[in-house]
């Protein structure tokens, strides 16, 4: 299962780590997943969902 938010479909990034030599080499930026149990419509079912997603209420909890 790839690492995608289910609401907003944030996924991992691509970019660069630089060394203190400035030597760079590619690295990869995961969202912060969780597996909540939310409401959808009436039926409680797990999803994974970035914090962000959470925060700003884009996600009822469910009990």
């Amino acid at each position: 299962m790839a690492r995608v938010c289910e609401i907003c479909e944030k996924r991992r990034q691509v970019g660069n780590s630089v060394s203190h030599a400035n030597n760079r080499t590619k690295r990869v930026f995961q969202p912060n997943l969780q597996t909540v149990r939310a409401l959808v419509g009436k039926n409680v079912k797990r999803l994974r969902v970035c914090t962000s997603c959470i925060k700003s209420g884009k996600v009822v909890k469910a009990g």
